[in-house]
């Protein structure tokens, strides 16, 4: 079975391209014995934990602000599902089916460190999710992190909510009844667990990763087009020059635009024309290559987030001979930081092409007809296509303000 058909985790760290495979690609997500061991090692540490009284965040406590509230017996489920009820509060628009399938994968992911808690048929029930097809409807505002979106995750477990099921919006009750599932009962913990963690920042991450990459890959070849079409001096991609300055992203730019204007007649016949080129024409290996270089960071801090415990508490140890530890691995800000420095790369990205753009259709600068059209006046041409472009820049531009330094006191002072 090819990698495309299932991701299995084991031993092995997985890498963005395993939560693409199962959240696009529709590759069955299936857990080793070894993992299921530890998530069945720390769930029993969880009943050690209850039996014996000690307090322990989440566990046999409130959560948040409510911290120090301690409860017993029958209130250790109610909070687990009342956690789920009262956290799916998100608004707006929902997450495509893919986002929502990256953030249950990378949860698993986070589970199956066996540092959690989590109930083995909570996981199992997740899993059932992914590879039958049912993916609940997560609004995709609301969220400080991740609270809102594995909240509504966690009630389409219940019964509870809508899904997509088979091209419908169909309630999450009659989706599990039509697959012969049946709705989970929660134990202690088992709620903080499934609304816990970094999952919903990292499996989101994980998809803006391969759409980076395949925009990189086009803007080399796209770039290349416009240098041709302009006509390009090829002293600004010499690999002698360029290896003067050696940032990696920077070097493999330079070599894909070689490759790709290797042998060209136009550009052979066009050399010497001009002293050099605009700068949005020669430094496109420095652009292209520091957006390169920003994704190749993003992939590093994205996948060590993936394969860390990111719950809290974090439960170490054996039945026997157990530690409970409240941290703040749940905290993403090595993920956030990462995902702004992507956006502002992808956005110079955006930038630089808008101004090859301009470029091709100025017949200042271009040397080509008007707007590329033969008749221009009675036909506009390419002309809106670059106010689109513009107006895609300027909004790229907005997005790309950094996230992480907007930060706000929530929990009643306990989550600031």
């Amino acid at each position: 079975m090819s990698r495309a058909e299932q991701i299995v985790i084991g031993e092995a760290p997985l890498g963005w391209q395993d939560v693409v495979a199962v959240a696009r690609q529709g590759a069955q997500l299936v857990l080793s014995d070894a993992a299921w061991a530890r998530i069945d090692n720390a769930q029993a540490i969880v009943q050690q934990i209850v039996v014996s009284g000690e307090r322990a965040y989440g566990v046999n406590t409130g959560l948040g602000a409510l911290c120090n509230v301690s409860l017993q017996g029958e209130q250790l489920s109610r909070l687990s599902r009342n956690t789920l009820l009262s956290h799916a509060c998100g608004v707006g628009a929902p997450l495509a089916d893919e986002q929502t399938r990256a953030i249950i994968c990378a949860a698993i992911l986070n589970y199956s460190q066996g540092k959690s808690g989590i109930h083995r048929q909570v996981v199992e029930a997740l899993l059932a999710l992914l590879n039958r097809g049912i993916t609940p409807h997560v609004p995709s505002q609301g969220s400080v992190g991740y609270l809102t979106h594995m909240a509504h995750v966690g009630i389409a477990l219940l019964g509870v909510g809508q899904v997509s099921y088979r091209g419908q919006i169909v309630p999450a009750e009659q989706a599990l009844n039509e697959e012969g599932l049946a709705p989970v009962i929660l134990g202690a913990k088992d709620g903080l667990c499934l609304v816990n963690g970094t999952p919903c920042m990292t499996g989101l991450s994980c998809l803006a990763i391969a759409d980076a990459e395949r925009l990189s890959q086009w803007a080399d070849v796209i770039g290349a087009m416009t240098f041709e079409a302009l006509g390009g001096q090829l002293d600004a991609f010499d690999e002698s020059i360029l290896a003067l300055k050696p940032h990696p992203g920077m070097q493999q730019v330079g070599k894909n635009l070689r490759s790709v204007l290797a042998g060209s007649e136009v550009l052979a016949s066009r050399q010497g024309i001009r002293t050099q080129d605009a700068l949005s024409i020669r430094s496109t290996p420095h652009v292209h290559g520091a957006t390169r270089d920003q994704l190749a960071h993003a992939i590093r801090q994205i996948e060590t987030e993936l394969n860390s415990v990111t719950d809290n508490p974090m439960l170490l140890g054996t039945p026997d001979d157990w530690r409970v530890v409240s941290q703040a691995n749940p905290h993403g800000q090595s993920v956030a930081m990462a995902a702004d420095l992507l956006c502002m790369a992808l956005a110079e990205l955006g930038s630089i092409a808008e101004r090859r753009l301009d470029r091709l259709i100025n017949p200042m600068v271009s040397g080509l007809p008007a707007f590329l059209v033969s008749q221009p006046g009675v036909n506009s041409g390419m002309m809106i296509v670059q106010y689109v472009a513009a107006s895609l820049c300027a909004e790229n531009r907005q997005m790309a303000q950094p996230a992480v330094v907007d930060n706000y006191v929530t929990s009643g002072l306990q989550e600031d």
